[in-house]
């Protein structure tokens, strides 16, 4: 049972990592329509 559990937990922290990972913003100033450029995927989008 106690290595049940020591695996659920070590899939949890797995899980949380990725999706922390996941949220991580990147940098750049927006313009005046709140847009910028990615540079790091050569990509210009919107912030609503």
């Amino acid at each position: 049972m106690r290595t049940l559990r020591n695996a659920l937990i070590g899939l949890g922290a797995i899980a949380l990592a990725t999706v922390a990972g996941l949220a991580v913003s990147h940098g750049g100033g927006l313009d005046k329509d709140g847009c910028h450029h990615d540079r790091k995927n050569g990509d210009y989008h919107c912030h609503r």
